[in-house]
C-alpha cells in the first residue's frame, strides 16, 4: 500500500460530464491505498482462506427479477462483445451481453481462464465482494473523494492522473481503447490484440506513486451515487468535508455505488472516462469484464469523514 497524506483539493469538473459538476474545495484525512487494483492472484487467496462466493457465482433469487422466465435467471454477468462494424452508440446492449458462467474465475464467459493473468486486475466483482475482500484484508473500499485525491497525484484541477495532456510525448499512460469504439480496437503498448485488461502497472504510476488509477478497470467506492457528488449539500460559508452517502440518497431497488476511473473500453469517441474527476453509478449487484476496485487502510479514527 502507498500512504497518500491528504489535503485539501478540487474536486469535479467543469468540462466534461454533468455529473461531475460543480467543482467543489473537498478535504480527506490522510490514509493507505492498494497501488494498484486488487489482481486475480490476490484475490484467489482470499478465496481461498474463506471459500467465499461471489455474487456472479450464487444463484438468482426470482424475487429480485419480477416477470422474468425462471430458466433465464442462471449465474453470470456482464461480458463485452466486439462489434464487426460500426453502431451506434446510444444503446450498449449492441456491445454487452449478460454472459451464464461468467465470474471472476471466469471474466469473459466459462469458456476462458486467468491462465496468465495472475497479475492483471481481478474483475466480474459486485459491491459485495470488494467489501467481504476489503473486510477480510482489514481495510474498507475507498470514499469517492479519497478515490479522487489519491488519483490526482499531487496535480491539482489537472485533466488526468498524469497532467493535461493525453500522451505526453506521445507516451501512452493508461489502457484506454485505442481505435473507434466498439468495433476498431488498434492495439497500443502492453495491450493484446483484443481489449482487455492488462498487468498491473504496465504503464507509468502518477505522482503518489500509484498504478492504473485510470483506465484498465472501473474502480468500486464505498458511496452511493447521486447526480450531485456534493454531500453534504453544500454550506454557504465553507467546504464538505469527505462525503460519504448514506442510504438515504437513493431509493432504488439495487442501489448504485460510485465506481471511479474508466476501464480499457473508455475511448475518445465513447465514455471519455479515464480521468480522475469521471465518475458513473452502478447498481451494487452489478459484475462485469471491465470492473475491480481496490482497498484503502485509515489512520485510528480517520473513518473517511474529515473535518
Amino acid at each position: 500500500m502507498v500512504r497518500v497524506p491528504g489535503g485539501s483539493f478540487a474536486m469535479g469538473s467543469e468540462d466534461f460530464f454533468p455529473e461531475e459538476r460543480p467543482v467543489h474545495t473537498v478535504t480527506v484525512e490522510p490514509f493507505w491505498i492498494d497501488e494498484h487494483p486488487v489482481t486475480n492472484a490476490e484475490f484467489r487467496r482470499f478465496v481461498k482462506a474463506t471459500g467465499y462466493v461471489t455474487v456472479a457465482e450464487r444463484p438468482l433469487d426470482p424475487d429480485d427479477f419480477p416477470g422474468a422466465d425462471p430458466a433465464d435467471l442462471v449465474p453470470g454477468g456482464l461480458v463485452f462483445q466486439r462489434t464487426t462494424g460500426p453502431v451506434r452508440l446510444d444503446d450498449y446492449r449492441r456491445w454487452w451481453a449478460y454472459v451464464p458462467g461468467a465470474s471472476w474465475r471466469h471474466p469473459r464467459g466459462p469458456a476462458g481462464s486467468l491462465d496468465g493473468l495472475d497479475r492483471h486486475p481481478v474483475t466480474q466483482i459486485a459491491h459485495e465482494d470488494a467489501t467481504a475482500y476489503a473486510a477480510w484484508a482489514g481495510r474498507s473500499l475507498p470514499t469517492e473523494a479519497e478515490w479522487e485525491f489519491a488519483a490526482r497525484g499531487g496535480l491539482d484541477a489537472a485533466t488526468y492522473a498524469w497532467g493535461d495532456e493525453f500522451e505526453p510525448r506521445g507516451r501512452r499512460m493508461a489502457n484506454t481503447w485505442t481505435g473507434r469504439f466498439p468495433w476498431e480496437f488498434l492495439p497500443a503498448r502492453g495491450q493484446s490484440e483484443q481489449p482487455g485488461t492488462t498487468a498491473v502497472g504496465t504503464y507509468p504510476p502518477n505522482g503518489y506513486g500509484l498504478s492504473d488509477m485510470t483506465g484498465n478497470v472501473w474502480e468500486w467506492t464505498s458511496d452511493l451515487f447521486t447526480a450531485d457528488h456534493r454531500r453534504p449539500a453544500p454550506a454557504s460559508c465553507c467546504a464538505p468535508a469527505n462525503p460519504i452517502a448514506t442510504e438515504s440518497d437513493t431509493a432504488e431497488r439495487f442501489p448504485r455505488r460510485v465506481t471511479k476511473g474508466g476501464s480499457f473500453l473508455c475511448a475518445p469517441n465513447y465514455c471519455l472516462r479515464y480521468r480522475p474527476a469521471a465518475r458513473q453509478g452502478q447498481t451494487e449487484d452489478t459484475s462485469t469484464c471491465h470492473l475491480g476496485f481496490r482497498t484503502v487502510m485509515r489512520d485510528g479514527a480517520n473513518d473517511g469523514r474529515s473535518r
